[in-house]
């Protein structure tokens, strides 16, 4: 069990290696933290704490970083809010535009997060895969473009708009659409292209156009499938000291390109006994999980009465927590408020 001062010498390691980025010795926190202790003290201390996997001793360096089990702890017990007001003017300013639809908010919200912590900053939104097919709705706006909305069995609406190269008539849109909906609907979200390509022969007999909307609806439904990960600001990772390592800063981007290995590392948040990875649930919600160099800060917003997506940062597992919890949790019930 950490004692008063191991708690104390572990929070001032956290936050000066946050800030620093350097391997943290008994010297600086005398020097720069004025802890009442002598040094062999707090040195014995920072040994207890890497014995009992709270610290980490690079090869290199006589001071101490802070392992995972070191975040995670204190981020459970010591970390204090930010409640900084010109950040939050700052991101009140997002949604003071009228035309913005929620889709939009979220991404801007991305990019302003992602500008102010200097880390990546994404939304993943629902697994539509699990979710099945109950009607198309196909709106003209003129003569070669149309909104297409697609309505799944638990309410979750995706709008796509087609530009076709050549007219296509109303007749050909109404046929097209009954012939979908009448072969498609039930249909998981997954299998949709496979079992549009089943049907083609009934659309080639039915409509004029048919090869541009077979394409359109084609295209459409791949982008259903997968069009769930957004982020902005993952070229910051290349200024960070953890990812000079090409291959570490490779594993990065291959992580945030996939959602798949996205909801896989996330769903660790429930499960981490068999896994090198730590999670952690905060009081008002927020997710935390941690896994090798990689931290991920997250957090629902609900987008619909079923439905909900994460507003995320992810970086090397040395970044601000206090800023970034308090920049989630604000920005998340702010969405929620105005776009409910």
């Amino acid at each position: 069990m950490l004692t008063t001062r191991n708690i104390e010498i572990l929070k001032a390691i956290v936050e000066e290696f946050v800030e620093s980025a350097e391997p943290v010795g008994s010297k600086t926190l005398v020097e720069k933290y004025h802890l009442p202790y002598s040094s062999a003290t707090i040195r014995n201390d920072m040994a207890t704490l890497e014995m009992m996997g709270y610290l980490e001793k690079p090869h290199t360096s006589a001071g101490r970083i802070p392992s995972n089990k070191g975040y995670q702890f204190y981020c459970e017990h010591l970390i204090e809010k930010d409640d900084n007001e010109e950040v939050k003017y700052a991101l009140s300013n997002i949604f003071t535009r009228e035309s913005m639809n929620i889709e939009d908010a979220i991404k801007e919200s991305c990019r302003v997060i992602s500008d102010m912590t200097n880390l990546a900053s994404g939304v993943l939104g629902p697994d539509a895969n699990g979710q099945k097919l109950e009607h198309i709705k196909l709106f003209p706006i003129d003569s070669k473009s149309a909104v297409c909305v697609f309505i799944t069995d638990i309410g979750h609406t995706e709008n796509k708009i087609f530009n076709f190269q050549d007219e296509v008539s109303l007749e050909d849109i109404k046929n097209c659409t009954d012939i979908l909906n009448d072969r498609l609907r039930g249909t998981q979200i997954n299998n949709l292209k496979t079992k549009l390509e089943s049907i083609k022969p009934i659309l080639t007999q039915s409509v004029k156009r048919h090869e541009m909307l077979f394409n359109a609806f084609y295209g459409a439904f791949v982008k259903f499938a997968s069009d769930t990960l957004y982020f902005s600001g993952t070229s910051n990772m290349m200024y960070q000291p953890e990812f000079s390592d090409i291959e570490k800063l490779k594993e990065f981007m291959k992580l945030v390109d996939d959602s798949t290995l996205f909801r896989q590392l996330l769903d660790h948040s429930d499960n981490t006994e068999k896994s090198n990875t730590l999670a952690l649930k905060t009081k008002s919600g927020t997710d935390l999980v941690w896994m090798d160099d990689i931290a991920v800060v997250s957090s629902d917003i609900r987008i619909g009465d079923n439905e909900s997506a994460k507003l995320m940062v992810v970086g090397p597992n040395r970044m601000q927590y206090d800023r970034i919890l308090s920049l989630l949790d604000f920005i998340s019930k702010e969405i929620e408020k105005i776009y409910k």
